[in-house]
């Protein structure tokens, strides 16, 4: 079986050589000629734990192909994912324009009957664009060739995406003919084998269950994070009503960390899109509005945390940041919380020296040379008034105290991602702020 898959970003990458590696004939193809050169030089150009080895390993074993030539890719193609970005515009609705080019440019070459399957995170109704796209430009050519579209959103989660494709919950797909389900189902015949559910349904339900699903998630974590200010209120311990909650069947204990806000590339662009969804058809979606609100004062909390131990003056007072990245695992820092807070500290007359495992190149590109960064963990610490913890990276979770006692100038610790015990500061003799505790 050979599929194309347009788009080499962190979807389209991670789905193509997932594919190679059951089996599949791939062939990833990005109008981007740079990364397509340096992917056929076994150059990974995002961090992700395990691609690069995957990448290789099915580039040598002739499986996985990397291209600038989309009509290269289609020749004797089963299928075609779009798998291309879908920025947010101002107003929080999705960006289409390059999934609508990928259309467009389908429509153009395809001389056969084929799927086209649409992986990129886009609002409902968009499959019925890619389909009328399509169509336009066989009606321009004045060609009669049949073509199918169908939904398959992807659920990956950075830092574990490869064990996310390879062992998934459930395979979501929407079609609109048995043609395109039978495709389908050979495509993913290996996870049928493996008693993968596979879900099929129609297109505008699977469109929209992506976005509800990290939408639900996004819920989950803002909702924790306004019990959490409560808790610290009326004197509870979040981590222990975490606990209590979570053991609740109905509830489960996934995605009840609180913390200083989510970030990334997905739940806060497809919170809002799915909000302007909403609005666009005359709905307003109470709860999303406020999941987003909660977040966005979620990530002014350390600061204010830290302007209350300060007496509102950090004038001249220096930080040292552990963690850049919106969360272990990834060196992604769209929407991080920490350039939020960088951000506060410095318009506050504040230095901050930070330190990241992976995500110090792509804070740099970010915000140039505003902060200072260290090489080693520890480095960012030194005579500094406090230690903040944004990200919750492993290395971060049971570090040397004594290193930093002696690297601070005062013993202070700011953690955002609860990581540490408060009864252990105390013994330890630091003064100690979390969150919701």
């Amino acid at each position: 079986m050979k599929i194309a898959v347009v788009g080499t970003g962190y979807v389209g990458l991670v789905s193509g050589c997932c594919l190679a590696e059951m089996g599949v004939t791939v062939t990833c193809v990005d109008v981007n000629s740079l990364k397509i050169q340096q992917l056929n030089q076994g150059q990974i150009p995002i961090y992700e734990p395990g691609l690069s080895e995957l990448v290789n390993r099915n580039r040598t074993n002739e499986r996985l192909f990397f291209s600038t030539s989309l009509k290269e890719a289609l020749t004797n193609a089963d299928g075609v994912f779009i798998a291309v970005g879908t920025p947010p515009n101002e107003d929080g609705s999705a960006d289409l324009r390059y999934v609508l080019k990928v259309a467009q440019e389908i429509g153009d070459l395809i001389n056969k009957y084929i799927v086209v399957v649409t992986k990129s995170t886009v609002p409902v109704g968009t499959n019925i664009k890619i389909k009328q796209t399509i169509q336009a430009e066989l009606d321009r050519r004045g060609a009669s060739i049949e073509f199918d579209v169908a939904s398959n959103p992807e659920f990956l989660k950075e830092g574990d995406a490869i064990n996310d494709f390879m062992r998934p919950d459930r395979i979501i797909v929407g079609v609109e003919s048995e043609r395109a389900k039978n495709m389908m189902e050979r495509l993913y015949h290996a996870f049928l084998l493996n008693n993968t559910p596979i879900l099929f349904m129609d297109i505008p339900s699977a469109e929209m269950t992506k976005y509800a699903a990290n939408s639900m998630l996004a819920t989950r974590i803002s909702f924790m994070n306004d019990i959490a200010n409560l808790c610290e209120l009326v004197g509870a311990d979040v981590d222990a009503v975490k606990q209590g909650i979570g053991s609740d069947s109905r509830i489960g204990k996934k995605f009840l960390n609180a913390g200083c806000g989510y970030g990334g590339s997905c739940f806060p662009k497809d919170v809002k899109a799915l909000t302007k969804t909403g609005s666009e058809y005359g709905y307003h979606m109470q709860v999303l509005n406020a999941v987003e609100a909660v977040n966005d004062q979620q990530k002014a909390v350390l600061f204010q945390k830290i302007q209350t131990h300060y007496n509102n003056d950090l004038k001249g007072k220096h930080f040292g940041l552990w963690g850049l990245s919106f969360k272990p695992a990834t060196d992604d820092m769209r929407e991080a919380p920490s350039l939020v807070l960088i951000e506060q500290l410095l318009e506050a007359g504040a230095t901050v020296t930070a330190f990241d495992p992976v995500a110090m190149e792509e804070c740099q590109h970010k915000i140039g040379n505003q902060i200072q960064y260290a090489s080693q963990m520890y480095d960012a610490l030194q005579d500094a008034n406090a230690m903040i913890v944004v990200t919750e990276w492993q290395e971060f979770k049971v570090p040397k105290f004594t290193y930093i006692e002696k690297a601070l100038k005062e013993k202070v610790i700011f953690d955002g991602r609860n990581i540490y015990s408060p009864k252990q500061m105390k013994e330890f003799g630091f003064t100690y702020y979390g969150i919701g505790r």
